[in-house]
Parts: structure tokens; C-alpha cells; sequence
């Protein structure tokens, strides 16, 4: 005889109104990755079910989160129900009539992935005017041996796969710090470069909020408007950046914290994070945003790797609980996380930078190892296995020009798409 098991309900209107009151919340799709794509709610997060077990303890370190699970129909989020109970998660519960009743209650849905920081990224270009330029421009500056310098912001396995010639890999969290070492002179014209628009846009808008003298604008829509120029990329290219100056990371860090305090990020010692991390009531993530070397030479007991700004570009994928608290590692001049920090507050997280050198004493610093990092990756540092994966229009070089332009267009759209959707608790300092 085998066991009955049951499991509670959620509707469109329990989710949307814990977003809107800021309360704790994790909207789990637990379908493959392509299927996640063409459509979802703005803050869910995609584990399919046959990753469940390996990251939801990653991605949901607290067991006594509230957890909504949800497919299209056929019954995975019943049996992905089963798992996480088993693992100990206590509040647990499926979407009622799962995507579809999502809809049918009027919730709007997103396409692709990363849908909420790209979301914010085309916001804060609409607010701020982000100031870019368009592939044939940069070309012809390039041409002419200008004044210039191309900061390429993604991961540097991206960067390394294809990169606008002469490009230098700077991922984002890094920029602010770099900057001044990078182009000493302040008419120096600094261009920020992604995949598409997010990172770039973040990246660009990082260095004017920080005051950086340089003129300074964005690729417009970055290796995909490059390509659509049929502009010849690089490939398996290797600059990197330099160690920053003294006199860089003072300028640096005096700046990244008058921008963090506007947009209201907080500091927080590392005697207080032990104790939120000792209470059982409330998510707490732990971020360390310096490079994968620095981590791995010795990191703040209980932090996960998240460097290069892709936090800021992922969330979703590092941080599954909406309305949790993020704290930030760095070492003792919070460039870095005092820029992510920004961000994060802006796009409606709670989070703080922990004060001093990266948060210990030497006896704890170090002696920890974490366990699987998230977002966890595959070959290539995807951000999942390919077996699953949506085909992001942005990766490679073979991608189609109409499935490039499509991702353009859609990008466009969101700012649009947010007002509808109207949970999202984005600002723009």
C-alpha cells in the first residue's frame, strides 16, 4: 500500500501579492529550459526537474522557504513536490493550474531567460538615456586609430569564444575598478561591449554613476549588432585586465560607495551576518563578487563564487528566493561589491556589503568550502547542460540573423511588458 501524499495550492494572486508586500517567495519552473523560454512569470526560476535535487539547495538554502512549484501540465511539479519534501523543505506548494491558470488570471508571462535582469537593464537605458553607439561607428573609429578603448563586460569565456577586435575582457563588476588604469586619460573614450544590451547598458551606466571623466557609451546592441553589421569578430582572444593602481582603487572605492548609499544599499559586519545566518526565519544569500582566483585563494565562511557582474546579470539563477537578503563579499576596497550592490538594490533586493577586509578574521577566512556553486554550469560555463538549454541568439557565431534581430526586438518590448506585469520593484537612481 503505497503512502497518500498531498501537497497545497497557490494562485496568480497569493504570488503577486507576496511580491508586492516584499515577502519571501520562490515561483519554481521546474520544465526544461526551452520549454521555460517561451513563456514564464516575470520572478520565476527554472530548475527542471531532473536538476531539482542537485541545486534547489543551492538556489534555496532555507528549508523553511516558501517554495510554489509549476509546469504546463503532465505532472512534474506534483513529483517535484515529492523531491524537495524529501529533502526537507516544509512549505511546499503547486501553482494553481499551473502556467496555464497563471495566464488565465491575467499574469503576464516573459519569453526567454534572465528575463528580469534584462527587463531592468532596458529600464534603466529608458530612464537614464544611456548614451551607445552603433557597430559601423565604432568601426570606423577603430579604423582611425581614436582616442578609444573597448571594455568587453561578459564572462570571459564568452570574450574569448568572439570579441570586437582589440577589445580588452573587463566583466562588469570589475569595470568601476579598472577603469581608471585602463583609459588614464580622461578624453580616453571608453566603449562597453556585451552579447546583446543588459550587461553593456549596466556596465556603461556602472561608470557614469561613478563619475568616471571619460566620455563613455555602450555598443549598441553589442556582438549580435556587430554580426548584423557583418563586422568581422575576433576569436580566442586572451587580454585581460591588469592589477589596479593605489591610486585607481581610492578613486574607485570613495566613488562605488557614494552610488551604493544612493541607492540605498546597506553595511553590515561580519559578527551581525553570523547571526542572520544562524536564524532559521529568513533567507539569507552570501556573494562573493571577486574573481573565480580570488575565491579560490580564500573566501568568508559561507559565501558562493559570483563574480564578473554576472549577479547581476542572473539572479534568477543565483538567487531563487525573491524577497531574501543578499550580503556581498569583496576585499577591503568594495569596489566591487558596493557596484553590484547598487544594482541589486535598484532592481528591489535587500542587500548589504560586508564591512572590512572581505569580512573576518584570519582564523575563519578561508576554512571554508562552499557547496555547489550556483548558477551551477556546464561545458563552457553555461549556466546549464546544452542537452536541455535554450539556444540563446547571442552565443556562437552561427546563429541565424533572424533569430538575432527577433532577440533585439523582444529586449525592446520589455520595458512595456514590466508596466503590465506591474510586480517588479524596479527603480533607477
Amino acid at each position: 500500500m503505497t503512502e497518500s501524499f498531498s501537497v497545497p495550492y497557490r494562485d496568480y494572486r497569493d504570488i503577486r501579492r507576496a511580491l508586492l508586500d516584499r515577502r519571501e517567495t520562490a515561483l519554481v519552473d521546474v520544465r526544461a529550459e526551452a520549454l521555460f523560454a517561451e513563456g514564464h512569470p516575470l520572478f520565476a526560476v527554472n530548475m527542471p526537474l531532473e536538476r531539482l535535487v542537485t541545486e534547489a539547495l543551492s538556489r534555496i538554502p532555507r528549508l523553511g522557504a516558501p517554495v510554489t512549484l509549476y509546469d504546463n501540465g503532465g505532472g512534474l511539479a506534483l513529483a517535484a513536490a515529492r523531491r524537495l519534501t524529501a529533502l526537507g523543505y516544509r512549505d511546499v506548494a503547486l501553482l494553481k493550474d499551473g502556467l496555464a491558470g497563471w495566464k488565465a488570471a491575467g499574469g503576464e508571462l516573459f519569453a526567454d531567460v534572465n528575463s528580469p535582469s534584462k527587463a531592468f537593464g532596458e529600464l534603466v537605458e529608458h530612464h537614464r538615456r544611456t548614451p551607445s553607439m552603433a557597430a559601423p561607428a565604432l568601426q570606423r573609429l577603430l579604423d582611425e586609430r581614436a582616442d578609444l578603448v573597448v571594455l568587453d563586460v561578459r564572462r570571459f569565456d564568452e570574450y574569448h569564444t568572439m570579441s570586437i577586435p582589440g577589445s580588452i575582457s573587463v566583466p562588469g563588476a570589475e569595470l568601476v575598478l579598472r577603469a581608471g588604469d585602463m583609459a588614464p586619460s580622461p578624453n580616453t573614450l571608453i566603449l562597453v561591449n556585451c552579447a546583446g544590451r543588459t550587461r553593456s547598458i549596466i556596465g556603461t551606466q556602472s561608470l557614469i554613476n561613478a563619475g568616471v571623466p571619460n566620455p563613455v557609451a555602450a555598443l549598441r546592441n553589442g556582438t549580435i549588432g556587430w554580426m548584423l553589421a557583418g563586422q568581422r569578430l575576433e576569436q580566442h582572444q586572451s587580454r585581460r585586465y591588469g592589477p589596479a593602481s593605489d591610486a585607481a582603487r581610492r578613486a574607485a572605492a570613495a566613488a562605488a560607495r557614494g552610488v551604493a548609499q544612493r541607492a540605498g544599499a546597506g553595511e553590515i559586519t561580519a559578527a551581525d551576518l553570523r547571526r542572520w545566518l544562524a536564524r532559521a526565519d529568513y533567507t539569507t544569500y552570501v556573494f562573493d563578487v571577486r574573481s573565480e582566483e580570488e575565491y579560490a585563494a580564500g573566501h568568508f565562511p559561507a559565501s558562493r563564487p559570483a563574480p564578473g557582474g554576472q549577479l547581476v546579470q542572473e539572479t534568477d539563477h543565483y538567487a531563487a528566493v525573491r524577497g531574501a537578503r543578499i550580503v556581498l563579499v569583496d576585499d577591503a576596497d568594495l569596489t566591487r561589491a558596493n557596484m553590484t550592490a547598487s544594482w541589486l538594490a535598484q532592481m528591489g533586493w535587500r542587500v548589504w556589503v560586508l564591512d572590512g577586509s572581505s569580512g573576518g578574521d584570519d582564523a575563519e577566512y578561508g576554512a571554508w568550502v562552499p557547496p555547489v556553486p550556483a548558477p551551477e554550469r556546464g561545458a563552457g560555463g553555461l549556466p546549464s547542460p546544452r542537452h536541455d538549454r535554450y539556444r540563446r541568439p547571442y552565443e556562437g557565431l552561427d546563429n541565424s540573423t533572424q533569430a538575432m534581430q527577433a532577440y533585439l526586438d523582444w529586449e525592446a518590448g520589455l520595458v512595456a511588458q514590466l508596466d503590465k506585469d506591474g510586480t517588479h520593484g524596479f527603480f533607477v537612481i
